[in-house]
């Protein structure tokens, strides 16, 4: 059965993208079939993907239709792009800004069919992967509300600095909004820290006070340290160090410490999923 994770944080910055990306990514290497939905208009997932795909093949991807299109014709399955084995998107785009009015027209007075649509045409294609990973704006938003009604699982991506804890405290406040809102079926998988800095004091007294806020075994073990080689991958598109003859030991470094993180989510899955 497929599971749909949304990746969520109210602070901009945090690294939602990045680690939405890398563990799709990951996932895929893993033998997992994973489908990374990018849900943001600024469409920072599906630039970094396409980027991937380039590099892997050498071709620029054109599209024909886009997100807006498909949710308007309510089939998603058409703009869905293979990225490598076992990696798909479904890509964003600047006109899926417009998701919200378009959600108003099709629903007046329904706040409801608005929050469940996505849900609806997801459930029409999840099946077909192990693993659907969501994107989100770092917003209280329709695009939000819709990915995670959608979610069996949310992980909360937490920088270490005060705002992203702030942000990731209002975030829990808003999902425990829409359980008792909507009736919404899904269950936090942990909290995912991000380093601001590597071996700094803000970090940890940031990582301490989040063990006491959110609880310690709610915590990922594994923390994503500060990696300019990360940064990179926005420009070239993420680098596979098992297959690309111009991998380095720091795209070895990123991959494993990837694998990591994303065997710790498995593992983590595994326990909730047996409760």
């Amino acid at each position: 059965m497929s599971k749909v994770i949304t990746f969520g944080n109210f602070k901009g910055g945090t690294g939602k993208t990045t680690n939405s990306a890398m563990i799709a990514y990951t996932l895929s290497n893993l033998g997992y079939k994973t489908l990374l939905v990018d849900l943001d208009p600024q469409a920072n997932a599906t630039a970094l993907c396409l980027r991937t795909k380039q590099r892997i093949t050498n071709n620029i991807v054109t599209f024909d239709k886009t997100l807006m299109s498909a949710v308007a014709e309510g089939d998603l399955s058409d703009i869905i792009i293979d990225i490598k084995e076992n990696l798909f998107l479904l890509p964003s785009f600047a006109d899926f800004t417009s998701y919200p009015l378009f959600l108003e027209k099709k629903f007046p007075n329904n706040q409801f069919g608005r929050v469940t649509y996505f849900n609806t045409l997801l459930s029409e294609i999840k099946e077909e992967y192990d693993f659907v990973l969501v994107d989100v704006p770092p917003t209280l938003s329709s695009y939000t509300d819709s990915a995670l009604f959608a979610s069996d699982y949310t992980i909360i991506v937490l920088q270490t600095q005060e705002r992203s804890l702030v942000g990731a405290e209002a975030y829990v406040v808003y999902l425990q909004e829409l359980i008792d809102n909507y009736h919404a079926d899904f269950d936090i998988l942990g909290v995912l820290p991000v380093l601001l800095k590597n071996n700094s004091k803000v970090d940890e007294s940031t990582l301490e006070v989040a063990h006491n806020k959110f609880g310690s075994e709610n915590i990922f073990k594994t923390l994503v340290k500060n990696m300019e080689r990360l940064k990179r991958y926005d420009i070239i598109g993420i680098v596979d160090s098992r297959l690309d003859s111009k991998a380095d030991m720091h795209d070895r470094r990123v991959a494993e410490l990837y694998e990591k993180v994303t065997r710790e989510m498995l593992e983590r899955l595994q326990q909730k999923e047996l409760k």
